[in-house]
């Protein structure tokens, strides 16, 4: 073979070595930019444990986003994880998120014992939280910038039914809570406002042995002339101090927090039920024309309504991609920042105004009352 064919073969050789390079190298920063183009949202919920709408909501709203071509082009794209309502697993799933590239922000989690635990993750690695149902007022107090709420938390909601019970007449009333930081913090908030609105709370108590336990503790009461209680408690244990009093002859008005917001709370406490307010989110009889649509457009896609858990996904999703819009940024510390100046932001849940600390202290409280077995809203 002659010298000359050897130098066109090296030379034919190093043109397509040459194209080869400059072609993965296209290809590489193609998917780099296309990486980099999508808004990334982690989701961390319970999804194997609670099977309430949740995860349609948040999928809904990126779906709709998307629809209208994302944000100036920009995708939306949700990694979900499953943190299975545990300690264990939500550090994990927090960690796992740590190393996800271009991640923006964590909606999550679903109770405040894992989002407290977990939200130094997400501080120290810049991610933003946003929690759309963790109500203890811990979360937001430790001077974090990265970590926030779309949800009322306990402090407003036992506002909001501090002032109801008041202007019902309740003057003197009793707690009974669940010993733990849900039912401790939300019995603390009640007691501090019953007080500033002229409602003295005679008695405070967190558990009894029996209905005969119950029946002389409520002696009591009766002898302190006690006019209403509030429950700070789960379900079901809540339910069923409800009916355990109404068999002592109990025969005052109950109040409750949100964790008391489910029919299984009829189910257990049937008629001793009847005209216990809830302090709860979301009312979908609310006539604004954004919950008329958002409820149109998940029937239409689900064959459901939509839960309170529903519509706080779907708020989650639209504020952190309405920050992203408004700071013409993904990056966290652009979002957190954005999120600050929020006020009066209207979403399904109501509007959203967000404080320095994260809380999101909008009119997001609605109260509802059970009435013939079933809950109707009230003013």
């Amino acid at each position: 073979m002659s010298k000359g064919h050897w130098i066109k073969i090296l030379i034919s050789i190093l043109v397509t070595s040459v194209l080869f390079f400059v072609m993965f190298g296209l290809f590489m920063s193609f998917s780099n930019r296309k990486g980099q183009v999508d808004i990334v949202i982690g989701v961390a919920w319970p999804f194997s444990v609670e099977d309430d709408l949740f995860k349609e909501g948040v999928e809904l709203a990126a779906e709709q986003i998307n629809a209208r071509g994302g944000v100036n082009g920009h995708k939306v794209r949700l990694i979900e994880k499953d943190d299975q309502e545990t300690i264990t697993g939500g550090m994990n799933v927090a960690q796992s998120f740590t190393k996800v590239p271009n991640l923006t922000a964590v909606i999550g989690h679903s109770v405040s014992f894992i989002s407290t635990a977990t939200s130094r993750i997400y501080e120290n690695a810049g991610i933003v939280m946003l929690s759309p149902s963790s109500t203890a007022p811990a979360l937001t107090k430790k001077g974090y910038k990265y970590i926030f709420r779309n949800i009322p938390s306990d402090d407003e909601i036992a506002r909001q039914l501090a002032l109801y019970a008041a202007r019902q007449g309740q003057r003197r009333m009793v707690i009974y809570y669940a010993d733990d930081s849900y039912g401790i913090g939300l019995a603390n908030s009640f007691e501090d406002y019953a007080r500033k609105n002229g409602i003295e709370i005679v008695d405070r108590f967190s558990y009894y042995a029996d209905t005969r336990d119950l029946d002389r503790i409520s002696a009591k009461w009766k002898a302190l002339d006690y006019d209403g209680i509030f429950v700070a408690h789960f379900m079901p244990d809540g339910a069923q101090f409800i009916a355990d009093a109404a068999k002592t002859g109990v025969n005052v008005p109950f109040f409750a927090g949100d964790a008391m917001d489910t029919p299984q709370l009829y189910q257990v406490a049937g008629k001793a039920a009847e005209g216990t307010v809830v302090g709860t989110i979301f009312n979908p009889r609310d006539t604004r024309p954004e919950v008329k649509s958002f409820i149109k457009d998940f029937y239409s896609k689900y064959g459901k309504m939509p839960t309170p858990y529903a519509a706080q996904g779907y708020d989650a999703v639209n504020l952190l991609v309405e920050a992203v819009k408004e700071a013409d940024s993904a990056s966290p510390s652009a979002v957190a920042q954005k999120l600050r100046t929020f006020k009066n932001v209207p979403g399904v849940a109501g509007s959203h105004t967000f404080t320095d600390n994260g809380d999101d202290i909008g009119d997001l409280v609605v109260k509802k009352m059970i009435k013939n077995g079933q809950f109707e809203y009230i003013h």
